[in-house]
């Protein structure tokens, strides 16, 4: 099979498409048949090397793919040949035609959603879900703000929290952005491109402030975002790429909160939840994954760049 193979850690083109043996399931195992593979940022951190998780050289990347399952190693299991499905990580990496995965990796993909975008599931919409539900703890009336809505994880939250009852706020930074984010959800969308925008917010909430923020780049966003908040209001950082200075006194003086979290750090019980909740969601069609690109996986090192590109429409994934 072809598959993506990094030897060495460092840019996009240590990413190099090679011909690997077929992996076999062994018990409590399966084979999916990859019809597309998600791109995520973390994805580039680990190439990178930079990542708190470092896999062992080499490797093939990718925990996020669609596909169906091409062999199973118990045929009394839940599991047969054939069935669609999506996984939330894999044990063989998703950038390859096929990829090895045990049972509790591999969820039922609905018919009414695409390969494609069951591509785009877990990462974007388990860490949309944790972030609102088991961090947040939003609840309708609430104001949220998603801060970098355009992408795969703005787009999840959005939608998400139009159905939760919130008031939804996006910020993206293109025109092709903004109508992206009013289209999935939010009821108001703001260029963070355009100086002023901060306050544009904040009028928009007549002076009060946002109670929850999904912060994806908090080194250029939080010290901002403390200034937004209403009372009690809470920051959730989903991703940074270094370091922030940012005054205390505007957590203390809203008795404000900021949480974070990694999605590899979810308990058990907790990734059953959200599993539970993204399927029901994806059945109902409240949850519609937005691809924004489709790369063939040769050109795995071109997704490598795009996709921490500024300028985010839907995912990114790779098709075999």
């Amino acid at each position: 099979m072809k598959a993506i193979r990094v030897h060495q850690f460092g840019g996009p083109e240590v990413l190099k498409l090679e011909e690997i043996p077929t992996p076999k399931p062994q018990a409590g195992q399966v084979l999916v048949r990859i019809h597309a593979a998600g791109v995520n940022p973390y994805d580039t951190y680990m190439r990178n090397g930079t990542y708190a998780i470092k896999p062992q050289l080499p490797y093939t990347p990718g925990s996020d793919a669609a596909g169906t399952i091409e062999a199973v190693a118990n045929a009394a299991g839940k599991l047969k040949p054939g069935d669609r499905v999506y996984t939330s990580q894999t044990l063989t990496g998703a950038y390859a035609e096929y990829a090895l995965a045990s049972e509790d990796q591999v969820h039922r993909l609905p018919q009414n959603i695409s390969f494609d975008q069951g591509a785009g599931v877990w990462v974007p919409y388990g860490t949309a879900y944790h972030a609102l539900h088991h961090f947040a703890r939003a609840r309708a009336s609430e104001t949220l703000l998603v801060h970098g809505a355009s992408g795969g994880v703005g787009t999840a939250a959005l939608q998400m929290a139009h159905a939760m009852g919130l008031v939804v706020f996006g910020t993206a930074g293109t025109d092709k952005g903004l109508q992206l984010v009013k289209r999935e959800g939010a009821h108001q969308a703001f260029n963070h491109a355009k100086a002023g925008y901060l306050d544009e917010i904040m009028k928009a909430t007549a002076g009060r402030g946002v109670d929850v923020i999904l912060e994806m780049l908090a080194n250029v966003n939080l010290g901002h975002d403390l200034k937004l908040l209403a009372p009690e209001g809470r920051v959730i950082v989903i991703g940074s790429r270094g370091d922030v200075t940012i005054t205390p006194r505007d957590l203390m003086m809203r008795r404000a909160s900021i949480k974070a979290f990694t999605l590899w750090a979810a308990t058990p019980s907790e990734v059953t939840e959200i599993h539970a909740g993204l399927v029901a969601g994806l059945e109902n069609g409240t949850l519609r994954p937005v691809v924004g690109k489709q790369i063939p996986l040769a050109e795995a090192a071109r997704a490598h760049k795009e996709v921490l590109e500024p300028g985010a429409s839907g995912k990114i994934v790779l098709v075999p």
